[in-house]
């Protein structure tokens, strides 16, 4: 059976997630931006950590692990090629292997590009993703470590999944992300839709996160890199896919 997803808002504009099986009273977190929010959302609901997953080791993704884990002991498990930049991990994984989390395989995908280690975490019995600052609402993460190459190879990955996959990212940038889409001007009807249902959920202090994969792969200019009308508006016309998304992400670092 699927597993339920609890979406906690943490510093500005983060995401931490909670994964529950009502069955077994598992619960597994992802990602531990800061301690406040995410103990409190235990508290209230009465749950108890069994597993904690670290997408890679910025600071907003992991400190607030040590006050968590002091009143919840639970299994970390992280990176193995990110592991001497986490806080130490009880399983340290690569991409291909796999983890039993309250009778689901869980299986990790290397997502490099934003950081050198990245992981996702997929469940595929719950249909999500867990994609830190990989894949996110209408963009992708900066590339502070990686190559354009890698993040393409990242992202074309996660689009790979089935499309009803909920993609659980680390951070609200859906609005800015969607003002960047809007610059692009291929005025795709999905894009301009998009635009217009996120400007209405911010508005009315909706998140937007998380996001699903389907709606990504039709509006998300990241995963658009063989749409010929978006080729025609970058005047890449042919390109390949991977030079498209190279000149989409410089004209976002400097949006």
């Amino acid at each position: 059976m699927p597993h339920e997803i609890v979406t906690i808002p943490c510093l500005s504009d983060n995401y931490a997630f909670l994964v529950h099986d009502p069955v077994s009273g598992a619960t597994a977190l992802v990602d531990a931006p800061e301690p406040g929010p995410i103990l409190a959302e235990l508290k209230q609901r009465d749950w108890t950590l069994s597993h904690v997953l670290l997408t890679h080791h910025h600071w907003d993704h992991i400190d607030g692990l040590g006050d968590i884990l002091a009143a919840h002991p639970a299994r970390v498990i992280g990176a193995t090629a990110d592991a001497h930049r986490l806080p130490t991990l009880d399983t340290a994984l690569v991409e291909g292997k796999t983890f039993e989390f309250a009778g689901e395989t869980v299986s990790v995908l290397d997502v490099s590009g934003h950081t050198v280690g990245h992981i996702a975490f997929h469940f595929p019995d719950t249909k999500a993703v867990f994609t830190g600052d990989s894949l996110m609402a209408m963009g992708c993460g900066r590339l502070f470590e990686g190559t354009p190459a890698q993040m393409f190879d990242s992202l074309s990955k996660l689009a790979a999944l089935p499309d009803e996959t909920t993609v659980c990212s680390g951070h609200e940038y859906t609005a800015s992300n969607c003002a960047f889409a809007a610059s692009l001007g291929d005025n795709d009807a999905n894009v301009v839709k998009r635009i217009s249902d996120t400007t209405d959920m911010r508005r009315k202090g909706k998140p937007t996160v998380p996001s699903q994969l389907g709606l990504e792969k039709l509006t998300n200019p990241f995963l658009r890199s063989t749409d010929p009308a978006l080729q025609q508006a970058l005047g890449l016309q042919g390109a390949t896919p991977v030079d498209v998304f190279t000149e989409v992400r410089k004209r976002k670092d400097n949006f």
